[in-house]
């Protein structure tokens, strides 16, 4: 009985090692929609591509020839946007949106329009971006300096917001690192509202942890003297708030044994559609204005012996 049993096993093994090589029908192509604008910006730019086949690995090639505009559906003001070889640009010397005001995407592709709503919502300010001092712990091996910062989510219920850090100039942009609050807490039903954001937002989203080469499952400390953390809170519409945490539960994937037991994968919503409710063209990304506060700060060599 144990001989046929290591047999199975064996044979179990060898299979895990064949290497198939699918012969995949092309999808059908979906537009995708890259519009995510800010305010406190003179350039705003709309990338309109084409989704390509699952092991096409090039660049996606801007649609040409559409027509992009955004109205401000409170006052009337249209932005026209013209095309260039990187995007659809609007450009001016005044700063573009009002906050509290609803805005419309129109596209024009191929005989088609689309649009998409927006809410520009209200931002709070950042108050500070402190580093502090922590003793070794069961995941970094010596001590250690991490970043915070401190905001404090409005009164009523409804603001959302996408914070995004940067660390020595790089935008921290990898799906785990989506770090996105509904209120002052981090998800839509925790009910956390009008005072300061959960301490997973305002800490563990600023402190990238690299692992160690030389000593499995423990980490390199997320900031050495001379490093400099910078954020901004950007005000996002609600419908906003679930598509990002739909693109990180989607793109943050655990790998190996573990997706068995994983969300399966799955398109995302999109807040734009086709006019024609008859159209059959499909669509996906997706359209907001957001106000934008931000702060830093540089773990220089003096704060740091002061942090001890």
């Amino acid at each position: 009985m144990k001989k046929i049993i290591h047999l199975i096993v064996l044979l179990c093994l060898i299979s895990c090692e064949t290497v198939i090589y699918p012969d995949l029908d092309n999808p059908a192509e979906i537009i995708v929609v890259d519009a995510w604008l800010v305010q406190n910006q003179t350039i705003q730019e709309i990338r309109l591509t084409r989704s390509q086949a699952y092991f096409d690995d090039s660049d996606p090639q801007l649609i040409e020839g559409a027509s992009v505009s955004v109205t401000n559906l409170n006052t009337g003001i249209i932005y026209d946007f013209q095309e260039t070889e990187s995007g659809y640009r609007w450009t001016s010397d005044t700063l573009f949106g009002i906050e509290g005001n609803e805005y419309l995407l129109n596209l024009e592709i191929d005989g088609e329009t689309f649009q998409a709503h927006a809410h520009l919502g209200r931002v709070p300010e950042v108050d500070s971006v402190v580093f502090r001092y922590n003793p070794e712990d069961y995941n970094i091996l010596e001590s250690y300096y991490s970043a915070e910062f401190y905001a404090s989510d409005f009164p009523g219920v409804g603001d959302a917001y996408w914070i995004k850090t940067w660390k020595n100039g790089w935008l921290l942009n990898k799906p785990s690192e989506i770090n996105i609050g509904f209120d002052a807490g981090i998800s839509m039903g925790q009910e956390v509202d009008g005072v300061v954001f959960h301490k997973s937002i305002r800490r563990d989203y600023l402190n990238p942890l690299e692992e160690r080469t030389d000593r499995a499952n423990y980490y390199y400390p997320p900031y050495d003297i001379g490093d400099s953390v910078f954020v901004e809170i950007h005000s996002i519409d609600p419908v906003a708030y679930q598509y990002l945490s739909a693109v990180r539960t989607q793109t943050d994937r655990p790998g190996g044994f573990s997706e068995l037991f994983a969300v399966p994968l799955a398109n995302v919503l999109t807040n734009l559609h086709p006019t024609d409710p008859t159209s059959r063209t499909a669509i996906a990304g997706f359209f907001n204005v957001a106000a934008v506060s931000s702060g830093g700060a540089q773990l220089t060599e003096e704060l740091a012996n002061k942090l001890q």
